[in-house]
C-alpha cells in the first residue's frame, strides 16, 4: 500500500453527518446476495481456495484513485458479512464525504479468503453508487446560490432502484418518486391517450387519495395555460430553453411546484436554475455516471 493511501483520514463532510439517512440493511441485503451468488457460481471462489491458506489473516483498505463523493460502503459491508461475519469492516470516510485521490475510506480486516472473494462484488457497488453520489453532486455544486435541487427519475439499472436513489441522495440531490405507485405523473403519451389534459388531470382526481400528488408535463406555454385552468401540485416543464421557462415560472406564479427536465448537465443547469424553478431533474445521473475508481490494497 502506499504512503498516500495509509495517511489519515480527512474529517468527514457536514453532509455525510447531518443529511444522509443510511440505508437499512435489510433492503442492502438482497440486491448484494444476488451479486455473490451470481459470482460464487456452482463452485465457489477456486482460486482463492487454491491458493490462500484457510488460516491466512490480512488487512486491506478502500483507497479512492480519483477525487469524488462516496456512496455505498454498506453494501460493501454487507457483501463480507454475508462471507463471514468475523470479518472487522471500519468506516472512516461515510457514505455523503467528498474525498481525494489516496484518500481511505474503509478497512476490513480478518481471514484473507472472504476478504478476496467478496472484493470484487464490494467494489462494484462502491465504485457505482459513488460515480451516482459523484455526478449528482457536481449538479448540486452547479446550481449553487439557486433555490432549484437537484433530483434523480426513474431511469435506474433495474434491481439496484433503492441503492442508487441513495446515492442520489449522499451526492446532496433528492428524489423523485420512487415507482409507479407513489404518485401520480401525467406525461405526454398519458394525455394523448386520455384525450387531453384536462380529461387526464381530473381522471387523476377521481382515482387517488388525499395524501397522493399530481405532477403534469407540459412541453409549451399553451400546454401550461391548460394545466393551470385545471390545477396541478406539480408542473414538469420538459425541454424548454431558459427564456421560455422563466415565463412558465412567472405565469405559473406559485399555483404549483415547478420541476425542469431535459438537457441536463453541469454546465447548462445554473441557467435552468436561475429561472426560478423548484427542482431539476436528471436521468443521466442514475443510467450513465462513470463509476468512481476505489481500490482494495492489502497492507
Amino acid at each position: 500500500m502506499s504512503e498516500t493511501a495509509l495517511r489519515p483520514p480527512r474529517a468527514p463532510s457536514f453532509l455525510a453527518l447531518s443529511h444522509l439517512a443510511p440505508m437499512p440493511a435489510l433492503l442492502a441485503e438482497p440486491p448484494v446476495r444476488a451479486a455473490l451468488l451470481e459470482d460464487l457460481g456452482l463452485a465457489g471462489d477456486i482460486t482463492t481456495e487454491a491458493v490462500v491458506p484457510a488460516d491466512a489473516h490480512a488487512r486491506a483498505a478502500f483507497t479512492a484513485r480519483r477525487p469524488g463523493t462516496v456512496a455505498g460502503l454498506f453494501c460493501a459491508e454487507t457483501a463480507f458479512r454475508l462471507l463471514d461475519p468475523a470479518l472487522v469492516f471500519t468506516t472512516l470516510l461515510p457514505d455523503g464525504s467528498a474525498v481525494e485521490a489516496g484518500d481511505v475510506v474503509a478497512t476490513i480486516a480478518g481471514p484473507a479468503r472472504p476478504i478476496l472473494t467478496g472484493e470484487r462484488v464490494a467494489l462494484n457497488f462502491l465504485c457505482h453508487l459513488s460515480g451516482v453520489a459523484t455526478e449528482t453532486a457536481r449538479l448540486v455544486a452547479a446550481v449553487g446560490g439557486h433555490k432549484a435541487r437537484i433530483c434523480c427519475t426513474r431511469k435506474t439499472t433495474p434491481g439496484l432502484r433503492g441503492l442508487e436513489k441513495y446515492a442520489v441522495r449522499a451526492g446532496g440531490g433528492v428524489n423523485h418518486r420512487y415507482g409507479l405507485d407513489d404518485a401520480i405523473l401525467i406525461k405526454d403519451n398519458h394525455i394523448v391517450a386520455a384525450g387531453g389534459i384536462r380529461p387526464a388531470i381530473e381522471g387523476a382526481r377521481r382515482r387517488i387519495g388525499h395524501l397522493i400528488k399530481i405532477e403534469i408535463e407540459v412541453d409549451t406555454l399553451e400546454q401550461l395555460e391548460e394545466v393551470l385552468a385545471v390545477g396541478a401540485d406539480v408542473i414538469l416543464c420538459d425541454n424548454m430553453p431558459p427564456a421560455t421557462l422563466r415565463q412558465a415560472v412567472e405565469r405559473i406564479g406559485g399555483q404549483a411546484i415547478v420541476e425542469a427536465s431535459g438537457q441536463i448537465r453541469p454546465e447548462t443547469a445554473a441557467a435552468i436554475a436561475a429561472t426560478g424553478v423548484d427542482y431539476i431533474s436528471a436521468g443521466w445521473i442514475t443510467h450513465s455516471a462513470p463509476a468512481l475508481d476505489f481500490g482494495l490494497d492489502f497492507a
